[in-house]
């Protein structure tokens, strides 16, 4: 029996099918109708949840419309459209290449009409693209649907720091909870197991079980046998994780590149992770800081993305060539984000408005290289100088 086989007969001997079992152990009640599922996205991890779920709508036809929608920003490659690649050799060439995608998963140009009685909508895509895709949406969505947020990031803007779900939530009325975990795209799509957590709370207006999305629901849309999922309640602090590693992975990425070894990667993970923390407890203080040690989506997640994600890979490019964060992106990534260049602006910004960022020295010296090329060997003074700034105040 080959790995990848053992691997799946045991996940269902101890989980049982997402189907006829809940996370909690009972059997998950039928949906009176079936869910419909859009995906807004297809990067690399777009396109890997998009899998995820294709297969499990695939499976679940009590539960799920089979088809799943996923719209794609169009562009050409080697002369031919994008999405038309996509629907007829079910691989997504230029940003999960390899990778075969199930049959009822459906490339759409189309924002409007991908999201076109959709019950579920999956946002992942680069943060910074949000407005402008809330923008479109308006009009064309109805406040019963419910979202799920893959995005990693804030919105910054005068109501202050907001979380990305509850961005979406104020601007289209749909209750919408996160995905976040340790969870490298290429791995999760090549079906090696990893585990991820979910977060959802139930809105005021829930239309009860089977005929709403819950815990159970989520956990029968995402988990895998190779993508374990744990459903919880903490959107905040699964948000928050999910933002601020990708600052922290981009401080490793420049202590790796300027050959400093495991030690000071470890105390830069260390530190952010205590930065991590506060930042929940001191703005979002309804997050939980369990979940940042427990949860797939806290430390885990820190842990993979500074040892091999897009940020520190961008981060130790900076430091080997010499070149901005914006040009180290353009030349490494094919077209994706590297989201922590964008997500330490932003945390910046706040921090400057509260008059704070002695108190995150960490996340005050990734600004400060990105964006106002200090030195990166600068950066243990930096912390040190900065944190007793603070501890003085």
């Amino acid at each position: 029996m080959a790995a990848v086989d053992r691997l799946h007969q045991t996940s269902s001997h101890l989980t049982g099918s997402a189907l006829s079992r809940s996370s909690s152990g009972t059997a998950l009640k039928l949906s009176v109708h079936p869910f419909k599922v859009t995906v807004i996205g297809s990067g690399n991890w777009g396109t890997t949840i998009a899998k995820v779920i294709a297969e499990n709508t695939c499976l679940n036809p009590q539960l799920f419309v089979k088809d799943v929608q996923m719209w794609v920003f169009e562009e050409k490659v080697d002369g031919k459209k994008l999405t038309e690649i996509i629907n007829t050799k079910h691989e997504n060439v230029k940003y999960l290449p390899g990778i075969t995608l199930p049959g009822n998963l459906v490339a759409n140009p189309d924002l409007i009409d991908s999201v076109r009685g959709a019950d579920i909508i999956v946002f992942n895509i680069p943060h910074q693209f949000l407005p402008r895709i809330v923008k479109q949406l308006k009009g064309h969505v109805q406040p019963s649907v419910r979202a799920i947020s893959c995005l990693k990031g804030f919105e910054v803007g005068p109501n202050g720091v907001q979380l990305l779900s509850a961005y979406i939530t104020q601007e289209l009325g749909m209750e919408c909870g996160a995905l976040s975990g340790a969870n490298l795209a290429p791995e999760v799509a090549k079906e090696n197991w990893s585990e991820t957590t979910v977060a959802y709370q139930l809105p005021s207006d829930f239309r009860g079980e089977g005929k709403d999305v819950d815990h159970k629901l989520l956990k029968a849309l995402f988990h895998r046998p190779y993508f374990h999922v744990n459903v919880i309640e903490d959107v905040a602090g699964v948000s928050i994780a999910g933002a601020l590693k990708n600052v922290v992975a981009l401080g490793c990425g420049f202590v790796e590149g300027l050959g400093w070894g495991n030690n000071a990667a470890a105390a830069i993970q260390r530190v952010g992770l205590g930065e991590i923390i506060k930042f929940g407890q001191v703005f979002f203080p309804e997050s939980k800081v369990e979940t940042y040690y427990k949860e797939s989506a806290g430390v885990a997640d820190l842990i993979t993305t500074c040892s091999g994600g897009r940020n520190v890979r961008v981060g130790k490019y900076m430091a080997t060539s010499g070149k901005n964060a914006l040009d180290s992106e353009k030349e490494l990534l094919n077209g994706q984000s590297a989201q922590g260049i964008i997500t330490c602006k932003e945390v910046h910004e706040w921090l400057s408005s509260c008059k704070k960022t002695n108190e995150f020295p960490l996340f005050e010296a990734v600004y400060q290289i990105v964006y106002n090329g200090v030195p990166m060997v600068r950066l243990p003074d930096m912390i040190e100088e900065l944190g007793c700034i603070a501890e003085e105040k």
